[in-house]
């Protein structure tokens, strides 16, 4: 199934899980200490699509791991939490489109798969 998928597959399971990683720096905006996160897209994808590099386990996770960063504070806070609020919210956007795209893509494929199934 990922060969049919190819790169869309892939890319759209690590979209997944940054949408994650944004999603939990929004909703510990007010936790003192908290460090905002983020994933480094394209090295995820360059890890998971090459997972002779990474060690053992499932490709997808591994990549999403190692591509995993904390976020550097353009406002620290006294608390020492490191989420903007604003730009957080800004991030979450742009990714969700990333990720409908993706999705486009996927559907576009399956789609093509089950006209050639039925053939209409």
């Amino acid at each position: 199934m990922s060969d049919f998928l190819g790169i869309h597959g892939t890319a759209l399971a690590l979209r997944e899980q940054r949408l994650q990683l944004l999603s939990a720096n929004i909703a510990n905006a007010d936790t003192p200490g908290y460090k905002a996160q983020d994933l480094d897209f394209n090295s995820a994808l360059a890890s998971a699509l090459h997972p002779g590099t990474a060690a053992g386990g499932d490709a997808i996770t591994t990549a999403a791991e190692a591509a995993r960063y904390a976020r550097l504070s353009t406002q620290p806070s006294l608390d020492g939490n490191t989420v903007d609020g604003d730009r957080e919210n800004a991030v979450y956007a742009q990714a969700t489109l990333e990720y409908r795209a993706s999705m486009s893509f996927v559907e576009s494929k399956v789609r093509g798969m089950l006209t050639a199934i039925t053939g209409q």
